[in-house]
């Protein structure tokens, strides 16, 4: 340190990305200090990766062993099968505490100065933190700007935290309601939906737009209803959106057109979860000390190493990442946009590659995808000029799920005609999210499906349900 600084990096916000940064800086000889206002460990720690995977495989569980069917086939049998539901809770909340706490002495123990408070630019270079002690003013070399997210609540719903809630509070499962509205089908509503039903709830989800799983590829979408709704205690309503929605017994949803906006159907039903997204939780972060906005979503501008921008222009010494970015909304996202941060600073340049970011829903069966779905492939193929292929393969087909008796599912390959470079990968099915993985390599190095088609894969094993996809692309299977 030759700046005369108090550190060459401060943190703001220990979430996955500001805890992932911190680690690296250490590593590449910095002095480094990370700036946390409320939980440690973030969004993914304490509201949601960690405890909502928690309460996916226990309820998860209970769905596997009541179905007799399915246990039969394997010439098992299973008697009553019962759970408590606070001992579910206390599950996912207790390795909540657990990985909270692994993180706290990750960082402890590589020397990183962890300090509670809420932080704000006061000047280049320069925060102001309210502590439980006061204010403070500590410089630093280089800021990174990690202040995640939060639920998006739209403007008709009310939140009493019981009977209608987000996903900060369904994470605590304090209830088990006879039947409960999901507004929003995302991957967040969806995963509660397998939580739920899996216990013996009803559910009813609620889309605005006129096709469920909007973001999915929509040969993906259009399976994943047949499986991982069409069977279950689930309707729909798509199209419509949940206009108001009034806390209470029972909660009440006005539901209007979502073209015309008017009210069509009013739902009376025992608890409300809102899965309508995530806002970025930039207020108050003294932006405007040094010039800067934030866009008009509320995210902060960067450019392609992370600097946040002013009017289109880096600001030296400031970044930004994770979910505040608005790039990607994932934890591990948010995690290689701090490394790669670290890395530009020492003076190693490195951009984020997003078309290789993997990401997965965690129902049962999984589903999980990388890189552009068929329509933007589509689109993208109209401005530089290539045609589109896709191929599919079946977990039917697959020595493995056979085994198991978890055949339902497909991988789905989307790749350039001329190149053969993969686009995108799809996958719905049995250890999908584990499965993606391979294809987000892949895609990180720009493979073709030639080179991928001549790969081995261990048999029997899910991966082949891959491999039989790249070998139909060239025409060997």
């Amino acid at each position: 340190m030759t700046h005369g600084l108090d550190y060459d990096l401060v943190i703001v916000g220990a979430g996955v990305g500001g805890h992932g940064a911190a680690l690296h800086a250490v590593s590449c000889g910095l002095k480094t200090a990370i700036v946390e206002a409320g939980t440690m460990g973030g969004t993914c720690v304490n509201r949601g990766c960690i405890p909502s995977k928690a309460l996916l495989a226990a309820s998860g569980r209970v769905r596997e062993l009541r179905d007799a069917h399915h246990l039969k086939a394997l010439g098992i049998q299973v008697g009553n099968v019962a759970f408590e539901r606070q001992a579910i809770a206390d599950h996912a909340s207790g390795i909540v505490t657990k990985q909270r706490e692994g993180l706290i002495g990750s960082l402890k123990r590589v020397g990183v100065d962890i300090i509670q408070g809420k932080a704000k630019l006061a000047g280049a270079q320069k925060l102001s933190i309210t502590t439980p002690d006061g204010e403070k003013t500590i410089t630093a070399q280089d800021i990174i700007l990690a202040p995640g997210s939060v639920p998006f609540v739209p403007p008709g719903a009310k939140i009493d935290g019981k009977t209608v809630f987000t996903s900060d509070d369904a994470i605590k499962l304090e209830s088990l309601p006879n039947w409960i509205a999901i507004v929003g089908s995302g991957y967040i509503g969806l995963e509660f939906a397998d939580v739920y039903t899996a216990l013996g709830c009803e559910v009813t989800i609620i889309e605005a737009l006129d096709q469920l799983m909007p973001g999915f590829d929509p040969d993906i979408a259009k399976l994943a209803q047949r499986i991982l709704i069409a069977p279950r205690d689930i309707e729909t309503r798509s199209g419509l959106l949940a206009k108001t929605v009034t806390p209470g017994t029972p909660v009440v949803i006005e539901l209007a057109d979502a073209k015309t906006k008017e009210i069509v159907e009013v739902l009376e039903v025992d608890a409300c979860l809102i899965a309508t997204g995530r806002i970025p939780a930039t207020q108050d972060l003294g932006l405007e000390s040094i010039g800067a906005e934030l866009d008009r979503r509320g995210f902060i501008p960067v450019n392609d190493e992370m600097a946040v921008l002013i009017e289109g222009q880096p600001v030296p010494h400031l970044w930004a990442i994770g979910d505040a970015t608005g790039k990607m909304m994932l934890a591990h996202a948010a995690s290689a946009q701090g490394v790669a941060t670290i890395e530009t600073i020492c003076g190693r340049p490195r951009q984020m590659d997003y078309r290789s970011i993997p990401a997965a829903a965690f129902t049962h069966p999984e589903v999980s995808f990388v890189g552009l779905t068929e329509p933007t492939a589509v689109e993208l193929s109209k401005v530089e000029g290539f045609e589109v292929a896709t191929v599919r393969s079946y977990f039917k087909g697959n020595a493995k799920a056979i085994a198991e008796g978890e055949t339902d599912g497909l991988a789905k390959v989307i790749y350039r005609k001329d190149t053969g470079e993969v686009l995108g990968v799809h996958i719905i099915g049995l250890h999908a999210a584990d499965l993606i993985q391979e294809a987000a390599n892949a895609i990180a190095e720009r493979r073709t499906v030639h080179e991928l088609a001549y790969f081995v894969h261990t048999h029997p094993t899910l991966s082949e349900v891959l491999d039989e996809a790249y070998k139909r692309a060239i025409g060997t299977h």
